[in-house]
């Protein structure tokens, strides 16, 4: 069975916010390797507009190597959207989902193949509720951002998680992994 990851940033007060946080060349590379060991990844409507912005490194590549590779491999990963509102994507890797959530990541389980990653916050919390996580691999950039979306909101039932194993990166972002306690 596919193993299903939630990998977000988040501001050490707990925000989820795709500009607050401090990517560099180091963070660039964990993501770019992340994905290589995935075949999907799975965004809300947000999410995935606000990645739409890595394909203008396809045709207009960046000085910063580790931005390209990036751009290149979220590029080359299947990702499905959930929205209400999208109805197609013109990006060749990317389809809008015809199915609810849980049906979706239940069959992609079912499915040889890589992980299965989960990359906007919304999903996260559904997914969550559904004990559909397999690993949480938390991404806490050394950030007080004071206001935004907290990644655990509206959150009924008590969850433990069992950390797993971190990593601390040069500039000060230490990724946490986490997986639920039996």
């Amino acid at each position: 069975m596919r193993k299903v990851i939630a990998a977000i940033n988040m501001t050490i007060d707990g925000f989820c916010d795709h500009t607050a946080g401090l990517p560099d060349e180091e963070i660039h590379q964990h993501y770019t390797e992340l994905l290589d060991q995935g075949d999907v990844i799975l965004y809300g409507r947000t999410t995935y507009q606000l990645m739409e912005f890595w394909r203008t490194f396809l045709e207009n590549p960046s000085e910063d190597e580790s931005m390209n590779e990036f751009a290149r491999a979220i590029n080359k990963i299947q990702k499905i959207v959930f929205s209400h509102t999208l109805k197609n994507t013109d990006w060749e890797s990317a389809t809008v989902a015809n199915l609810g959530l849980k049906e979706t990541v239940s069959e992609l389980r079912q499915q040889s193949g890589k992980n299965i990653f989960i990359g906007s916050r919304s999903l996260i919390i559904q997914l969550l509720k559904f004990n559909l996580i397999d690993e949480y691999q938390l991404c806490i950039h050394p950030v007080v951002e004071g206001k935004g979306l907290p990644l655990f909101e509206n959150i009924q039932d008590r969850k433990i998680l069992k950390l797993v194993k971190t990593k601390t990166f040069k500039g000060g972002v230490v990724a946490l992994y986490y997986e639920p306690k039996q």
